[in-house]
């Protein structure tokens, strides 16, 4: 259901939180912060891109089919 890109960013945002486990202090807390943020800007960008790439795809194919 979900896109490829999400499914590794979610891989990847839960390697960067155990290793941040194993960490101490502040720094920890605030990398996984970070990286949370960046997953959910990755996500949203590829989700606006594979939609407007599908709206694209459908509208070359129709005029495909129409030729």
């Amino acid at each position: 259901m979900f896109h490829p890109a999400i499914g590794f960013l979610a891989t990847m945002l839960g390697a960067r939180i155990d290793r941040a486990r194993r960490e101490e202090g502040a720094s920890a807390v605030e990398w996984v912060v970070i990286a949370a943020i960046l997953v959910g800007i990755c996500g949203v960008v590829a989700g606006i891109l594979v939609g407007a790439l599908q709206g694209k795809a459908g509208e070359i194919g129709s005029e495909i089919e129409g030729a």
